[in-house]
C-alpha cells in the first residue's frame, strides 16, 4: 500500500490545475485501490508565513522552547509529520505571476526544517526526505518555451523542482497545461494533453 499526499494550492475553487489533480487521483484511486490518500487544501487553510519567533523556535532544540514558540511551531511540525509520513505527493500549483501562488511558498517554508528534512554535514547540505516520489501538476496562462515572447520567465518550475530536491525528493515528475489564457484551442489543445500524459501515468508512476 501506498500513501500519497494531494495538495491543492489554487485560491479557486473552479480551477484547471485542480480539476487536472483530481481527475488523476480519481483514476488512481480506481486502479489503485488499497492506496491511501492524505489530502490537504492550501486555500482551505492558510498556511502563514515564517516570522523572527518561528526562526527562533526552528533553530533551538524543543527542549528549550517557550510557550509561543512551541506555538509558533506546531503547525509545520503537522505539515513535516504529515509529509515525511507519505511515500508519493500529488501537487496541483497554478503559476501567478511567474511563480508560485504565496500559499505554496509559505508551505514549502514550513516543511524546509533543518533537522527534520534536511541537515548540514562538514559544511553541506543534506536532503533527509530520501526514497518518496512526486508529482506536480502545473498550470500556465501562457507558453515559455524558446519561440516564445515569455521565454526564460517560467520561475514556478525550477522553483519547485529545486526546493524538493534541496530536501532530498529526487524523483519528481512535472506534467504541465500551459497556455490556458491563449486562447479557446490553445486551451482546449493543452488540457487535453495534459489529461492523456496523467493516464498514462496512472499506470507508470
Amino acid at each position: 500500500m501506498v500513501k500519497i499526499l494531494h495538495l491543492d494550492a489554487s485560491p479557486r475553487v473552479a480551477s484547471r490545475s485542480r480539476q487536472l489533480a483530481q481527475e488523476f487521483v480519481q483514476q488512481w484511486q480506481a486502479a489503485h485501490p488499497d492506496d491511501e490518500i492524505v489530502y490537504r487544501d492550501l486555500q482551505q487553510q492558510q498556511i502563514p508565513h515564517i516570522t523572527d519567533l518561528w526562526i527562533a523556535a526552528d533553530f533551538s532544540p524543543p527542549p528549550a522552547h517557550t510557550p509561543a514558540m512551541t506555538e509558533v511551531i506546531r503547525l509545520s511540525d503537522e505539515l513535516v509529520d504529515e509529509f515525511l509520513g507519505c511515500d508519493r505527493y500529488v501537487f496541483s500549483v497554478p503559476m501567478y505571476n511567474f511563480g508560485v501562488p504565496s500559499n505554496v511558498k509559505a508551505y514549502i517554508d514550513q516543511i524546509v526544517r533543518v533537522g527534520r528534512t534536511f541537515t548540514m554535514e562538514n559544511g553541506q547540505f543534506r536532503g533527509l526526505v530520501e526514497g518518496k516520489k512526486a508529482l506536480f501538476i502545473t498550470t500556465q496562462g501562457a507558453t515559455y518555451g524558446n519561440d516564445s515572447p515569455f521565454a526564460g520567465l517560467d520561475y514556478q518550475t525550477p522553483a519547485i523542482r529545486t526546493a524538493f530536491q534541496f530536501i532530498g525528493v529526487q524523483d519528481s515528475h512535472f506534467v504541465t497545461a500551459s497556455g490556458l489564457d491563449m486562447g479557446d484551442e490553445f486551451r482546449d489543445k493543452a488540457m487535453a494533453s495534459a489529461q492523456a500524459e496523467l493516464q498514462t501515468l496512472v499506470t507508470t508512476w
